[in-house]
């Protein structure tokens, strides 16, 4: 009897995944279908959100777009300076004015007048 009872139980447990195993082979294009599009929805994520996705790329675009932007204000600055240090080693008046205008130089007979800053006024 009991070797009745456990064949039962064993034919019972075969039959059970059996027809898991049915359930399984025959939902298996939609499992394998909901797994490509859980791995599209994982891939699609790491494209936009990753180390190296879309937004790091568009915030390294805008820091590219800063420093080229600085870099001209740099290049413009020291053109500036260059020729600001050419006319100072070339020009005897360009010397004479910024000795006037930094020191307060003046010619004899000449007064200088010093108004106060607007910071200063504005106080």
């Amino acid at each position: 009897m009991e070797t009745q009872q456990k064949t039962t139980q064993l034919r019972g447990f075969a039959a059970t995944i059996g027809r898991i195993c049915e359930a399984f082979y025959g939902n298996r294009r939609r499992l394998a279908t909901g797994a490509a599009a859980l791995l599209a929805i994982m891939v699609g994520y790491h494209v936009v959100f990753g180390k190296n996705g879309l937004t790091a790329y568009q915030n390294k675009r805008h820091d590219l777009r800063d420093l080229q932007t600085q870099g001209q204000q740099l290049e413009q600055e020291n053109e500036r300076l260059r020729s600001h240090v050419e006319r100072l080693t070339n020009n005897p008046d360009a010397i004479e004015h910024e000795a006037r205008e930094a020191l307060h130089y003046a010619r004899p007979g000449e007064v200088i007048y010093t108004l106060p800053s607007d910071q200063k006024a504005a106080k």
